[in-house]
């Protein structure tokens, strides 16, 4: 059966300390932490700055076996670049070290700017650079040019990648959209919040959900009733069914599967919202 995964959308936020986290705790044992109590967490650092294969390995050993990371793909490709001529730091991104999260790395998401509009071809040449399983990103990753000085290429057991594309601009709710997304296999992110489209299409053999929060961006709590509806929610796309009332743009059937992985993971970190909130969700599912 898939599997639903819950967890915050990062670990690094001082506000957390004497709520979620004990104020007497290490900050280098908030990870493992996380670790104890979620089995997934993105991995925000990685939209803002390359990392290094030291922190990857660290983060790899301070969580159990079976934890998935979702790792942000970086703002310089999504912003700055707005996936244009981005060969070179595709490359620098999966040699940062990111391949040396091996069995523990999840889901990549490319967080679009809420002003970048659709573009056909931008969107299709982005897309079709993206690699689908660790063998390929590796070989990506040796394209790397002199901005990355301790290179990582992972142990080197092939398993699948995964990509998200989280979309925030009105213009990519469009059959053009779903068609590329489906084409290649990626992933567009249920992306709910208060300030950009939300929608229920599932184009790839996964479901990847992120809650930014219901009213005041990254600030405001869901609460018990909405809990209990995206638990039900959920529940439906793991077993490869839809809601009755699934928002979608389209009328086509999603790409058959017999279950499905289901990631969720909560941004409204600010006020301890997220992390206190995925764990009902979790106790919701359970």
């Amino acid at each position: 059966m898939g599997r639903i995964r819950v967890g915050p959308s990062g670990w690094n936020y001082e506000g957390w300390r004497g709520d979620f986290y004990p104020g007497d705790l290490p900050k280098s044992r908030e990870l493992s932490y996380v670790g104890d109590r979620f089995d997934t967490v993105e991995v925000n650092g990685t939209f803002y700055a390359l990392s290094t294969p030291k922190s990857f390995r660290r983060w790899y050993g301070a969580v159990p076996a079976g934890f998935v990371f979702a790792v942000k793909g970086s703002r310089y490709i999504t912003h700055n670049k707005k996936l244009k001529d981005v060969s070179g730091a595709l490359a620098n991104f999966f040699a940062q070290g990111v391949l040396e999260l091996d069995d523990k790395l999840g889901p990549v998401l490319w967080q679009l700017s809420k002003s970048l509009h659709f573009d056909e071809d931008r969107v299709e040449g982005f897309l079709a650079q993206l690699p689908h399983d660790t063998d390929a990103a590796a070989a990506l990753a040796r394209r790397h040019d002199d901005r990355i000085e301790d290179v990582a290429y992972g142990p080197g057991a092939n398993h699948r990648l995964r990509h998200v594309l989280e979309i925030r601009h009105p213009s990519y709710l469009c059959e053009e959209m779903i068609s590329l997304a489906r084409r290649h296999g990626v992933a567009l992110a249920f992306s709910h919040s208060a300030e950009w489209p939300y929608l229920e299409e599932i184009t790839a053999g996964f479901v990847y959900l992120r809650l930014h929060g219901p009213g005041r961006l990254y600030g405001s709590p869901y609460g018990e009733e909405a809990l209990r509806r995206w638990a039900a929610r959920a529940e439906h796309w793991r077993n490869a069914v839809e809601p009755d009332d699934a928002e979608r743009i389209t009328n086509r059937k999603p790409p058959e599967r017999k279950e499905r992985d289901v990631y969720v993971y909560f941004d409204n970190d600010q006020g301890g919202h997220a992390p206190r909130e995925a764990a009902r969700l979790a106790e919701l599912l359970r």
